[in-house]
């Protein structure tokens, strides 16, 4: 099928289905005998699991690596759930780092409400921020 098509029933754009294909997650396909990409039947599994694997939060990357393994004929189950246990790993670093983030913020913010501007004095920069030492 030409890229018009296959755009058509994935989704995409010809511009996005080329960018992966130059990123290696997409085979190139033959071409015609006029020079037009003809792409195979399961190129439009291949996109929509492309498309899915990244609303998983996985990188192009990973994605390719997934591929990878799939393309050499073995399932990629192990890789996949070694990928989701790592990304909710950095998920709950990240939410822990938010968490700090937030506490530090809610102190910065009573101390605000509590400054009063007309107490800062030239030698200060911002008393909310940096307290008198």
């Amino acid at each position: 099928m030409r890229i018009g098509d296959l755009a058509t029933r994935s989704g995409l754009t010809a511009k996005t289905i080329r960018f992966y294909e130059q990123a290696g997650l997409v085979p190139e396909p033959p071409r015609t005998s006029g020079g037009y990409r003809n792409y195979p039947e399961q190129a439009v599994t291949r996109l929509a699991f492309i498309r899915d694997a990244q609303h998983a939060g996985l990188t192009l990357a990973e994605i390719r690596g997934v591929l990878a393994v799939r393309d050499s004929g073995e399932a990629p189950c192990g890789h996949v759930s070694t990928l989701i246990d790592e990304h909710l790993k950095e998920i709950d670093r990240r939410m822990a780092e938010l968490r700090d983030t937030r506490a530090a913020l809610r102190d910065l913010a009573r101390r605000a409400a509590e400054t009063d501007p007309a107490s800062c004095t030239d030698a200060d920069i911002c008393r909310i921020l940096s307290p008198a030492r």
